[in-house]
């Protein structure tokens, strides 16, 4: 099979009239369904846009390679458009985009297509090759070069094969390159590293793992003899073979545009040594290579609040109702576990919620230093959470306070560059002594100087702790509804991205604190944006296309289910206009359930758990009145459609 088998002449235009990323892709769709590949038009394009949601295949040089594997295809194929000019395709160079190549994969197990694919996406990397197709005068001449060019890709990986059956010596460098979808960025990293690696005289071999499997597969042997081994990949690839070999672990994309600066450092011997912890491979993507500080932090802790998250929430609606199912009046300060399912469910709650803290410094911490950062970033959130003093350690009788969230956080971060500082120390111990690191040396000293540090800094968090809990404990009339305005409105301003995400997170840090307000007015936030959409596209018809306002329709029950994004694709089509009216509308409603007194246990829910809502019908009178409060801006703010 060849590219001209996968790409018809009705499936190219050359110059067509576009003028952006959306009507880019768009028209590489209609001439995909033109050629009679697509068994469903419409779900192709969903496919397309969710690839392109993960990272733009805008790939620099002006090339785009928007693709998707989806059983929306009957067969693979190709459409291609040139575009003199360019268009902004938010390309990872910052440069418009004149050359494009879509691709359609089918769902199955027949990938021959998929060899076709890989050389062509090997192919653009030629400069001269990619001039000559955007300055191409007809389709015939377009599809002449391609044919052309193929031919002599084929002879090349014939007499590639043959150089490799012939070497004998072994690789100075080895590299694995990996895409999520497996289709393009793959194989042009992998022949952008070789052709640079080539005119350095350095002897290379690449392993994709391309959606047809690995290819090119690296042996022990090589491994072995090599000196240093490029991973440039977005996903899991296998990670264990190269235990004690010097990796350098970077995104695919940099396997594509800094191919020498990654070869020049492959051969300094400046690439660290990769220990794998065991259990699962880590993600080839855990390199951060060109991310700020700042970017490291947010990921790090993210991903300590993705896995608390389960236990805030199970635990959360548990204690909550357990709440809800008990007699107030047997005993009052024994409210919760007055009567036998009561204390069952609150006994079960609390047990899940005691996870909390060492979930989230755990979690953290292994996200920092990997598989040997997790015991000990536990062991840190637990004596976070517990309020360890040296005093306390030595007399029971002694209070403690516990560092709550904050105690927590230290104690992740903590753990996490503390075993990187580890095991940087145990680089230098004998190569007999490397399987012990795992299983003895970061655990032992890991858990021992933490220990030793959480007990000498909780009593300054269990202070900021305390403070913070009576401060909020204390608020009352308008500082109330204002912190209920700003945490509410954060939930609007990026709808899961890192306002929304800040503010969640000092919902629940609240609730860890014993005030459930803030979470109220958190929650309240989050399930205005989707009803203030659907309200508007409801009642105000004329302000939305029928495409609009028939997905809008499911934003009602995102809204009442709490779930923020419904909002999102509204919002990046119109940002000045949705966001505000958002943010608007939420603020509101934070402000009124401050000002109903309205408290929440349960970090998670909406509308369904109502009936653990202290005053449900404040709060429920709260989300109405902000949701018709944004639906109200966003119909003064947008203009009328014309279909």
């Amino acid at each position: 099979m060849k590219i001209t088998d996968l790409l018809k002449k009705n499936g190219i235009a050359l110059n067509p009239k576009v003028d952006s990323k959306e009507e880019s892709i768009n028209k590489l769709v209609d001439l995909m369904d033109a050629t009679g590949r697509l068994r469903d038009k419409e779900s192709y394009k969903k496919a397309v846009l969710e690839r392109e949601s993960l990272s733009t295949t805008g790939i620099g040089d002006n090339i785009a390679i928007p693709h998707a594997k989806t059983s929306a295809v009957k067969e693979a194929g190709l459409s291609a458009m040139v575009l003199t000019n360019g268009v902004d395709y938010d390309s990872l160079d910052g440069e418009p985009a004149k050359l494009f190549f879509m691709i359609a994969a089918p769902e199955g197990e027949n990938n021959l297509h998929l060899d076709v694919l890989a050389r062509l996406s090997m192919m653009l990397m030629d400069p001269d090759f990619k001039e000559q197709l955007i300055n191409a005068k007809s389709v015939d001449e377009f599809l002449s070069l391609i044919d052309s060019k193929e031919n002599d890709k084929l002879k090349a990986e014939n007499d590639k094969e043959e150089a490799q059956k012939a070497q004998t010596n072994g690789y100075r460098v080895l590299a694995v390159t990996a895409c999520p979808t497996g289709i393009a960025h793959t194989f042009m990293a992998a022949e952008a590293l070789e052709n640079k690696a080539n005119d350095m005289g350095i002897t290379i071999k690449v392993e994709t793992n391309g959606s047809g499997g690995a290819k090119n597969v690296l042996t022990d042997e090589e491994i072995a003899n090599a000196e240093c081994i490029i991973v440039a990949a977005d996903k899991k690839v296998e990670m264990a073979r190269f235990e004690g070999k010097k990796v350098i672990q970077t995104k695919v994309a940099n396997g594509i545009h800094k191919t020498e600066e990654l070869l020049n450092r492959a051969t300094s011997g400046d690439a660290p040594v990769y220990h794998h912890a065991g259990g699962s491979d880590s993600e080839g993507s855990s390199s951060e290579d060109g991310e700020s500080i700042g970017r490291q932090i947010y990921k790090h802790l993210m991903n300590g609040v993705s896995h608390m998250l389960p236990f805030v929430i199970g635990g959360g609606i548990l204690i909550a109702l357990a709440f809800l199912l008990d007699n107030y009046s047997i005993d009052p300060s024994n409210f919760g576990k007055n009567t036998p399912i009561a204390a069952l469910i609150k006994t079960i709650g609390e047990t899940a919620f005691g996870f909390m803290l060492p979930v989230l410094a755990g979690y953290i911490s292994m996200s920092i230093a990997d598989r040997p950062g997790l015991a000990v970033g536990f062991v840190g959130g637990m004596l976070a959470n517990l309020g360890t003093t040296y005093a306390s350690a030595f007399d029971s009788s002694v209070s403690v306070i516990s560092g709550g969230f904050l105690g927590a956080l230290f104690a992740g971060f903590l753990g996490g560059y503390l075993v990187l500082g580890l095991k940087k120390i145990f680089d230098k111990l004998p190569q007999a002594l490397e399987g012990l690191k795992p299983t003895l040396l970061y655990p032992f000293f890991g858990i021992g100087l933490i220990g030793l540090i959480m007990i000498f800094v909780n009593p300054f968090f269990g202070g900021i702790n305390e403070a913070i809990t009576n401060f909020l404990n204390s608020m009352g009339g308008t500082s109330k509804v204002l912190l209920g305005i700003v945490v509410a409105g954060m939930m609007s301003i990026d709808m899961g991205g890192p306002f929304n995400k800040a503010a969640y997170v000092f919902g629940t840090a609240s609730l860890a604190s014993g005030n459930y307000e803030v979470m109220a007015a958190v929650m309240a936030g989050g399930m205005v944006p989707p009803l203030a959409i659907a309200l508007a596209s409801t009642f105000f018809k004329n302000k939305f296309t029928k495409r609009e306002r028939q997905s809008a329709l499911t934003n009602y029950i995102m809204g009442f289910s709490f779930i923020t994004e419904g909002a999102i694709p509204f919002a990046a089509a119109d940002p000045l206009r949705v966001i505000p009216s958002c943010v608007l509308g939420s603020a509101t409603a934070g402000a009124l359930t401050m000002l109903f007194n309205c408290q929440l246990r349960a970090p998670h829910g909406g509308i369904f758990v109502l009936p653990v809502i202290g005053n449900p019908f404040g709060f429920l009178g709260a989300v109405v009145i902000g949701a018709i409060v944004g639906m109200a801006m966003l119909a003064l703010l947008k203009k009328k459609v014309e279909e």
